[in-house]
């Protein structure tokens, strides 16, 4: 048994910072899909400014069962439809302007993509999520207040109540001049007010209080994530002058500066008395653009660019957002299909068979009810050891020789974030290896390492908040 530790006023503060339910659900999801689709995706750009004809939007082979089969195929659990991005376009026939699809020549005016995308997803067991805009270029009351505050919920309005249940509403912080030159001050708790009226369920991402912005573009990711952080974070990409205007390629490549990598520490969060779950989310796209462009075919990302994000997203306590744009007929490319389609076989292959299932458990003491048999199922309960104690050790043995090359922890975050420092090592004999060392668990954590052939694992846990509690534990 380890040493009873006097638990301090910081660290009960901290533990009692847990995540709402909706927030369990999103993170339970881990790896969902993002879908950018527009007039953009008709004049080759990246940001359209409003000006664009609705004729334009004309994709001919428009399959949304391909998309949602394809997104199912990778193992993503989600999808977020960009319904109007800055251009104003609006995939669905919205009664408040006539910039949208009904202008359109798609399905001789009487289409909706939003529809269509919804229904097709849930067919394939999909949790259906809206992009929309705030920022909007075309429509003319932007920039006047509470006059475009009652557009824009009005539009928010008719996606939250006619395509069914909605799991994430996905806000990002751009905010630049409208047709005019004028620039909105967004009511945000306006919108967040319908939003948890109407569809209660559904996380807030990015510019929300909910779900929080990795920080970059390009798949960069922190060695140590936290999701119990300052509240002040919730409103970072809020602030206009820290908003994207307009669109650059150093923006979607930047990574994250050192000052970035650690949020939520004991040290760094010493003397903060105002702190919430703000768990987050990594988005990035599978091709350069967020948009489709032809010229980008040959730049899709490698399966094993991939992994390594999945394994540093999602195996880092964070979910995985992940973009894929359907082309101008109106299908995922050739090409995103067959590295999505790897991405979910080299997933599932990875996790077929836990050795855990296989292994002799011995573990440090454990509280009454929360014994390390537990470990075994990731469905229900939780192994913790007994108030004061803050580390353990876990011993996993097997009669044969097993080969092992990821490790997978869970903490159970019902009872927030606790473990601050791990160490997995192999034992062979004689022969002890360090495969990992780490700081952070959280939702999940994948430690993986190079495959090494042995009959027993130890999983130390050296550092907690206060008594560690682990949901799941996963050897491949």
């Amino acid at each position: 048994m380890g040493t009873i530790l006097v638990i301090g006023d910081q660290e009960k503060k901290l533990v009692r910072v847990v995540p709402s339910e909706r927030q369990m659900r999103h993170q339970k999801l881990e790896f969902y899909g993002f879908l950018h689709f527009t007039v953009n995706t008709f004049t080759d750009r990246e940001w359209g400014d409003g000006t664009e004809s609705p004729s334009v939007f004309c994709p001919e082979h428009f399959d949304a069962e391909q998309w949602a089969e394809t997104l199912a195929s990778s193992g993503m659990r989600g999808a977020i439809l960009t319904c109007k991005h800055h251009d104003g376009f609006c995939l669905w026939p919205s009664r408040y302007t006539a910039h949208t699809v009904a202008a359109s020549p798609f399905r001789g005016g009487n289409g909706d993509v939003v529809r269509e995308v919804s229904e097709a997803l849930r067919k394939y067991n999909l949790k259906f999520g809206i992009y929309l805009s705030p920022w909007d270029r075309h429509e003319p009351c932007y920039g006047k207040g509470t006059q475009y505050d009652d557009f824009f919920v009005g539009q928010l309005t008719e996606l939250l109540t006619g395509y069914g249940d909605v799991f994430c509403v996905w806000f990002d912080g751009a905010c630049g001049e409208g047709p005019d030159g004028n620039v909105q001050s967004y009511d945000w708790e306006r919108y967040y007010e319908v939003i948890r009226r109407l569809q209660p369920e559904a996380c807030i991402s990015v510019c929300g209080p909910d779900i929080r912005w990795c920080g970059n573009e390009a798949g960069d990711t922190r060695e140590q994530e936290w999701s119990v952080v300052p509240r002040r974070l919730r409103d970072t990409e809020k602030i206009r002058e820290n908003s994207q205007q307009s669109d650059e390629t150093e923006f979607r490549q930047r990574t994250l500066s050192s000052r970035d990598q650690d949020l939520g520490s004991r040290a760094v969060l010493e003397g903060e008395n105002d702190l919430v779950w703000y768990p987050t989310e990594v988005n990035f796209s599978i091709r350069p653009g967020w948009f489709y462009h032809e010229s980008e075919d040959d730049q899709v990302r490698s399966l094993e660019n991939l992994v390594s994000i999945y394994d540093r997203s999602v195996g880092g306590n964070s979910t995985m957002l992940l973009n894929v744009p359907p082309t101008k007929e109106g299908l995922i490319h050739d090409r995103d299909a067959e590295r999505l389609r790897e991405l979910g076989a080299y997933l599932r292959r990875r996790e077929a068979h836990n050795l855990v299932e296989e292994a002799e458990m011995n573990a440090t003491g454990s509280e009454p009810g929360h014994d390390a048999a537990n470990l075994r199922s990731d469905e229900e309960g939780s192994y913790k050891t007994p108030d004061g104690i803050r580390s353990c050790e876990i011993h996993l043995t097997w009669e044969a020789p097993v080969k092992v090359s990821m490790v997978v922890i869970r903490e159970d975050i019902r009872f927030s974030q606790r473990i601050e420092k791990y160490r997995i090592t192999s034992v062979c004999g004689e022969e002890r290896q360090v495969l990992c060392e780490g700081k952070t668990v959280g939702c999940r954590k994948n430690a993986v390492f190079e495959s090494v052939t042995t009959n027993e694992i130890r999983v130390e846990i050296l550092e907690s908040r206060v008594a560690p509690v682990i949901r799941f534990l996963g050897v491949y």
